[in-house]
C-alpha cells in the first residue's frame, strides 16, 4: 500500500472529519483490487474480482475498496451497505463493450439490469478521489438515418438525436443508486456513458459535488445527472459536458406504484453545457417537485453549429398530472443557449389524480442570456393555467434574424405533445410569450437584439393578472407593438420605456381584454401610447402618471 492511502487510512480510523465525507460512518478497512486478483491492465475482466472486494467489505462491517493507478476493466458491480470506492488518481474503471457483461452476479437484487455501478436499499455508499469511470458508451451507437434539417431549419436540431443504442442494447443508466440513503459521490470523473450517466431513484441524503461528467454532444439519451423521487440533494461544484439533459429532475416510479416527492434539491455552482436542456423538472411528471434551488451556475455553449447548443437553459415541465410548487432559479450565466426559460404545464397523461396538480411558485431571477435563439414562454392549458410566475432582473440578447412568416403566426396548444422550447416553432414574439397564465409578474426585464426584429417583444395570451414593471426594449423594425396583449386582462405596465421609433407601445386586441393600465411610464419614444383592435371593450385601457 501506498504511504498516502496509509496516512488516508490512518486519518479515517481516527475519526478525522476531514477526511470523509458529511454523514459516512469512519471506514473499518481498505482493501484493495488487487489483492483480489484483479489486473490494471486495461483487457483483463475484473468484474468478479471487484465484487469480492466488495463483498469482504461489506460483511467486514464496511469500509473502503481501493483502486490503484491503471485500467481496470470490468462489467456490472452491485454496492452494498457502507462501503465506498476510492478511485486513486491514474485510475480508470472501464466498462466492457460486451452486453453480456451487464448482468448482476447469483443473488445480486434486480440481477437484469444493465448498469456499470449499481447499489438498491443500501445505505452510506461512496464514489470518491480524483480517478475516472469511463463507459465506453460510442460502442453502444450506431447512426439512427434521421435526415438531416434544411439550412432555415438549424435552429431546430438536435445533435444526438443523429445516433441510437444499438440492436443489442446498452448499460444504462451508467451508475445507479436506487432506494440508497447517505450517497456520496466526489472527486471523479464520469465519461462516455452509454446513456443516463449517474441516476438516483428514490433515494435521500445525497451529495454530489465536485464531479466531472464528459460525454459526446452525439450521445443519444446520454444525460448527465439525473434525480428521480428523491429527497435532500446537493449538487455542487460539478462540471457536466454531454449529449442530452445536463441536470434532469423526474417524478416516476418504476419501483413501486405512486412516485415519490422530489424535494429539498439544491443545485449550485455548476458548469452545464448541451445539446439538450441545462437544467430541467421533468419531462417525468406524475409526481410532485417542491423546494428546488438552481443558483450560481453557467449554462453554456461554445461557438457550434445551432443543433449542438442547449435547447433551454432552464426548463420546467409539468405534462403527466404532476405538479410544482415552489422552484427558485438565480444566478444563472448563460452563453448560446437557443431558448433562456421555458415554463409549459400540458396534459400527455394523467398517471395519478392528485389535488396539487399545477404548476405554481416559481421565482426566476438575476439571468443573463447572450446569442439566444428562440423566445422564452410560459404556456398552460385553457382551463388548466400556470400560477404565480415572476421573472426579475433578467438581460436576454437574442441574436436570430426575424423571418416574415413568424409574424403574427397562429400558435398551437399541442396539449399532449413531448414538452420541449421548440415545440411551438418560432413564436410570434422575440422575447417573451406567456399564455394560459394567471399571476405573473415581469420586474427588470431587458431585451435586447444583434438583428432588426419585426415582432413584439412580448406577448400575452388569455393572461390574467400581471404586473410588467422596468420593461426596456428595442424598437420593433415594423409597425408591432412592444407589449402586445390579446385576450388578456388586469395588466400593469409600470415605469417601463417605449424605446425611439416604437408606432405603439401596447397593442390590445380580443373581446376579453379589459383593466389595462400603463402608470409612469416614459412614452416619448413612441407615436401612439396603444392601440386596440375593434372588439376590444371601450375604456379598456387606462393611462396614469408619466
Amino acid at each position: 500500500m501506498l504511504r498516502r492511502d496509509l496516512l488516508w487510512l490512518a486519518s479515517m480510523m481516527l475519526g478525522s472529519s476531514g477526511a470523509r465525507l458529511v454523514g459516512q460512518e469512519p471506514a473499518s478497512g481498505v482493501k484493495n483490487v488487487v489483492d483480489y486478483g484483479a489486473r490494471p491492465d486495461g483487457r483483463t475482466l475484473n468484474t468478479e474480482a471487484i465484487q469480492r472486494a466488495i463483498d469482504d467489505v461489506s460483511q467486514a462491517g464496511g469500509g473502503t475498496v481501493y483502486f490503484p493507478s491503471g485500467t481496470f476493466l470490468t462489467g456490472r458491480i452491485d454496492l452494498k451497505s457502507g462501503v465506498g470506492l476510492k478511485l486513486d488518481a491514474g485510475c480508470t474503471l472501464l466498462g466492457s463493450t460486451s452486453i453480456s457483461d451487464y448482468h448482476g452476479g447469483e443473488g445480486s437484487v434486480d440481477r437484469s439490469e444493465k448498469h456499470l455501478i449499481y447499489a438498491r436499499d443500501a445505505e452510506g455508499v461512496t464514489i470518491e478521489r480524483e480517478g475516472r469511470i469511463d463507459g465506453q458508451g460510442p460502442s453502444y451507437w450506431e447512426p439512427s438515418g434521421k435526415a438531416p434539417l434544411p439550412p432555415d431549419q438549424q435552429w431546430a436540431d438536435v445533435a444526438s438525436h443523429a445516433y441510437q443504442e444499438n440492436k443489442t442494447g446498452r448499460p444504462s443508466p451508467m451508475i445507479r443508486f436506487a432506494s440508497c440513503r447517505r450517497v456520496r459521490v466526489k472527486g471523479v470523473r464520469l465519461e462516455n456513458s452509454a446513456g443516463w450517466t449517474l441516476h438516483l431513484l428514490n433515494c435521500d441524503d445525497v451529495q454530489i459535488v465536485n464531479t466531472t461528467i464528459k460525454n459526446p454532444v452525439y450521445g443519444p439519451n446520454a444525460d448527465g445527472i439525473d434525480i428521480t423521487g428523491c429527497q435532500n440533494v446537493q449538487v455542487s461544484g460539478c462540471s457536466i459536458d454531454t449529449g442530452d439533459d445536463a441536470i434532469c429532475l423526474k417524478s416516476e416510479n418504476p419501483l413501486g406504484p405512486e412516485p415519490l416527492l422530489v424535494k429539498n434539491i439544491t443545485v449550485t455552482n455548476c458548469s452545464l453545457s448541451t445539446c439538450c436542456n441545462g437544467f430541467k423538472l421533468g419531462t417525468s411528471s406524475e409526481g410532485g417537485f417542491e423546494n428546488i434551488v438552481f443558483s450560481n451556475s453557467v449554462v453554456h455553449n461554445n461557438a457550434v453549429p445551432l443543433g449542438e447548443r442547449v435547447i433551454s437553459g432552464v426548463a420546467l415541465e409539468v405534462i403527466d398530472g404532476g405538479w410544482i410548487d415552489g422552484v427558485e432559479v438565480s444566478g444563472i450565466q448563460m452563453q448560446r443557449a437557443r431558448t433562456p426559460i421555458f415554463i409549459r404545464l400540458g396534459n400527455r397523461k394523467r398517471a395519478n389524480d392528485y389535488s396539487q396538480h399545477g404548476l405554481r411558485n416559481v421565482v426566476i431571477e438575476n439571468i443573463q442570456a447572450s446569442d439566444t435563439v428562440l423566445a422564452s414562454s410560459i404556456t398552460g392549458l385553457p382551463g388548466d393555467e400556470v400560477h404565480g410566475i415572476t421573472l426579475r432582473n433578467i438581460r436576454i440578447e437574442s441574436m436570430m434574424p426575424s423571418r416574415p412568416e413568424w409574424l403574427g403566426r397562429d400558435v398551437p396548444e399541442k396539449e399532449s405533445a413531448y414538452p420541449e422550447a421548440r415545440m411551438f416553432g418560432m413564436l410570434p414574439t422575440w422575447g417573451l410569450y406567456a399564455r394560459h397564465v394567471r399571476d405573473l409578474r415581469l420586474d427588470q426585464l431587458a431585451f435586447t437584439a444583434s438583428a432588426p426584429e419585426q415582432r413584439p417583444t412580448v406577448l400575452f395570451d388569455d393572461v390574467d393578472g400581471a404586473q410588467i414593471a422596468g420593461l426596456i426594449s428595442r424598437a420593433s423594425s415594423g409597425a408591432m407593438p412592444i407589449v402586445r396583449l390579446e385576450n388578456s386582462r388586469n395588466v400593469s405596465i409600470t415605469d417601463s420605456v417605449a424605446p425611439a421609433g416604437t408606432e405603439a407601445f401596447v397593442g390590445v386586441s380580443g373581446s376579453a381584454s379589459g383593466n389595462i393600465v400603463l402608470a409612469n411610464d416614459d412614452l416619448r419614444g413612441a407615436r401612439r401610447a396603444y392601440q386596440t383592435s375593434s372588439d376590444v371593450p371601450s375604456q379598456a385601457v387606462t393611462i396614469g402618471g408619466k
